[in-house]
């Protein structure tokens, strides 16, 4: 079972790097890294919002947390 969960965990980790090499920049500059915007950025929820790169990421990074906390807890 430790050896399937560190060969997935490994996979997971390489998907993760692959999924955030091939997002585009934002051009925002700071206000995009500080959250700020125009009144038409706001439309929508925030999850409509997202790329499939986006929530690609989110849930690779869920599924890495997971696991890495499954490895931990079986040592």
């Amino acid at each position: 079972m430790k050896v399937f969960l560190t060969v997935v965990h490994i996979i997971v980790a390489i998907s993760v790097m692959a999924v955030i090499l091939m997002q585009q920049r934002k051009q925002g500059g700071f206000t995009g890294v500080f959250g700020g915007g125009t009144q038409a950025d706001h439309s929508g929820g925030q999850w409509q919002r997202f790329t499939v790169l986006t929530k690609a990421t989110i849930f690779l990074m869920a599924v890495f947390l997971l696991t890495s906390l499954v490895l931990v807890i079986m040592n």
